[in-house]
């Protein structure tokens, strides 16, 4: 596999479990989610956010989904037209992931490189997929847009439903690389692992 690798961070969305708050740059353990998941995937180049956020590193590429809330898939299709002409394989991420790390992100790379998938996903001990958690093909992740047609509402596992897929698991102790956090609660349990960290 040859070419670039990029890195598409979504945070787009309106955290309305959270009261409508700029939800990647809460804090979890001093450090907001959005800067621990933009160091996770430093490697990457370029490194694109999708979303209006505050703050952002001078070397972050940032963009809007069209519509404004237009959802993931929207989301995504911003991204991919910010990346350059030579990445080859993407990081797909939400920007609430305070647990991601490198370690993380190489896993799902290595697993790409290794066999003919179109993407590599994490997934959770109950078999469900992490689709904001994965690395891509590129060229599969246009196609699969282009066969989409209108991105605005529609679903990730609506988009990526006929892609080859591998499933990654995560035997590490400690919080899982794709744990998000949707509700106040799941902020207060980060916190609380971080702190034993």
């Amino acid at each position: 596999m040859t070419g670039g690798f990029g890195a598409i961070v979504l945070a787009g969305g309106r955290a309305r479990r959270m009261g409508g708050v700029d939800k990647p740059l809460l804090p979890v353990g001093e450090r907001s989610m959005l800067d621990r998941v933009l160091d996770a995937c430093r490697e990457a180049a370029p490194r694109v956010l999708v979303g209006a956020v505050r703050g952002t590193p001078p070397d972050v590429r940032v963009t809007r989904e069209e519509p404004p809330g237009g959802g993931p898939v929207a989301a995504l299709a911003a991204g991919l037209a910010r990346l350059d002409d030579d990445t080859a394989t993407v990081a797909v991420l939400a920007a609430d992931l305070p647990f991601l790390d490198p370690d993380a992100l190489a896993t799902l790379r290595t697993a790409l490189r290794s066999g003919a998938y179109d993407g590599v996903v994490f997934v959770d001990e109950s078999g469900r997929r992490q689709l904001l958690c994965g690395a891509w093909r590129v060229e599969s992740l246009r196609a699969a847009l282009s066969r989409l047609g209108d991105s605005a509402g529609a679903s990730m596992r609506g988009l990526l439903a006929g892609l080859s897929v591998a499933e990654e698991g995560w035997s590490r102790p400690g919080p899982p690389p794709w744990f998000d956090c949707d509700t106040q609660e799941d902020l207060e349990r980060a916190e609380e692992w971080a702190r034993r960290r």
